[in-house]
């Protein structure tokens, strides 16, 4: 059986213990729920855990260590021409022995016996490996069910177990949430060193020129290449500012007007609708862009004697502000619906009108929700890569003119990691300085949202 399947099979084993485990308090309760310490529930959560968790552990384990000890146990049964090879080649070889066990294309011909050996070994152990696991998982959560139903009588606090349970699945899921942003934080740090080590700090954050080109020979011209980041940086701003003042006010005026003004009717229809806008994937925002969009400005440009370039900064902030809309609205209008109803009557009874009760109460009430909401949509415009690439082009052209081409810090990393890359040069690694750069963005953004919330929420708390 695949994961899948064996991921489905202790799912239904854990329903099936669920309603073992609440059967089988009610029996020995006698029917009666008040003779049980918890709820029938809990007993059945209770088995339902017996069940899932250590099944759940095995097949993660399973997962993780499957593939290491085949690989060992199938270099052990190659020949030794085969298994001295060089560790590059050993893998390319490991890798066309699986293929053609799976049937699937490799990288030769298969014309040695060895090869085809190996192939049928490696289809030997996966099928073991498979009827193993099924095996031993059923074993597991079979004797986790008898064991917990064993422990079923009326004075067993299940809930108390159940809620130790939950409270130590939540730390876990804390913990690699954590762990998660740790390790992203450190990968983003060493390597940003080790282009630091290659390329002066300075010259990379205060440099204007980019052109990230690895030379084919020492003699030729521009060997080193220029990693000045600051074209980058300028063109992320400028096309962010253009995204939000696009943004922010058609957000807010929106959330406004659903919050306060539009009917029950029509803001349970608009709100949906209006949210749509962020379901649409980023690469339709950016061929409406390239191919209307873009067009449109340039040829509005031509009539008032203005050049506008057909890949400019001020088409992709446009249409990314367009999709950055829903995430302003949204999030203003449920700040604004959730300010409490005493503050406008309060407002209404020193005879303000309502769009003074708007300026003067609500507003200021939900400031720190709408400036989240706000830092939210700067955060999402800095991380767009599709609408900057299709419609703003990848030249590094340091200018604050959106009529020109520019160029954003997540188009560069997508730039310089694509296609087979050797992490050893100075191209390669300027992706995870540029990383650490945004990172850092982010970070002070992310900070200075925090400061006008913390300041702003003990005044109206």
């Amino acid at each position: 059986m695949s994961f899948p399947v064996l991921f489905g099979v202790l799912a239904l084993l854990t329903i099936f213990g669920y309603y073992l485990g609440r059967s089988r308090a009610l029996k020995t309760a006698g029917g009666q729920v008040r003779n049980l310490h918890s709820l029938p529930n809990y007993y059945g959560y209770y088995i339902g855990l017996w069940c899932a968790a250590p099944g759940f552990l095995l097949l993660v384990g399973w997962m993780a260590l499957e593939n290491t000890i085949m690989d060992s146990m199938l270099i052990a049964n190659l020949p030794d021409s085969m298994s001295s090879l060089p560790a590059a080649e050993l893998s390319l070889l490991l890798n066309d022995v699986k293929n053609l066990a799976n049937g699937d294309i490799v990288s030769r011909e298969v014309i040695d016996l060895d090869l085809k050996d190996a192939a049928a070994f490696y289809g030997q152990l996966l099928t073991t490996s498979k009827m193993l696991l099924t095996a031993i998982l059923v074993a597991v959560t079979c004797g986790g069910i008898l064991v917990a139903r064993g422990r079923i009588a009326p004075d067993l606090r299940a809930r108390n177990s159940v809620e130790k349970a939950a409270m130590a699945i939540m730390i876990i899921c804390s913990t690699i949430a954590v762990l998660t942003t740790l390790g992203i934080i450190l990968s983003l740090l060493f390597e940003s060193l080790r282009f630091f080590q290659m390329v002066h700090p300075l010259d990379f954050v205060f440099g204007l020129e980019w052109s990230p080109q690895t030379a084919l020979r020492k003699d030729q011209v521009g060997a080193t290449g220029l990693f000045g980041a600051v074209p980058l940086l300028a063109g992320t701003m400028l096309i962010s500012l253009i995204a939000m003042c696009v943004a922010a006010p058609v957000g807010l005026m929106a959330a406004i007007y659903m919050s306060e003004y539009a009917p029950t009717k029509v803001r349970g229809t608009v709100k949906p609708l209006l949210e749509i806008l962020a379901g649409i994937p980023t690469v339709v925002y950016g061929f409406f862009a390239a191919l209307t969009v873009a067009p449109f400005f340039r040829g509005l440009g031509l009539d008032f004697g203005l050049t506008i370039s057909s890949e400019s900064a001020l088409a992709a902030g446009i249409v990314m502000g367009i999709m950055i809309i829903p995430f302003v609205s949204s999030l203003s209008d449920d700040v604004m619906s959730a300010v409490p109803q005493s503050l406008r009557e309060g407002s209404y009874g020193l005879g303000a009108t309502k769009s003074e009760t708007i300026k003067q109460v609500i507003l200021p009430a939900a400031l720190p929700g709408i400036v989240g909401s706000i830092l939210l949509g700067v955060s999402r415009a800095i991380g767009e890569t599709m609408i900057v690439v299709m419609a703003a082009g990848l030249a590094a052209n340091l200018t604050a003119n959106p009529f020109e081409a520019v160029t954003t810090v997540t188009v560069q990393i997508v730039t310089l990691l694509v296609g087979d890359q050797e992490f050893d040069s100075a191209k390669t690694l300027a992706a995870f300085a540029l990383g650490l750069i945004l990172f850092c963005v982010t970070l002070v953004l992310n900070i200075i949202a925090l400061t006008i919330v913390n300041k702003y929420r003990e005044q109206y708390d």
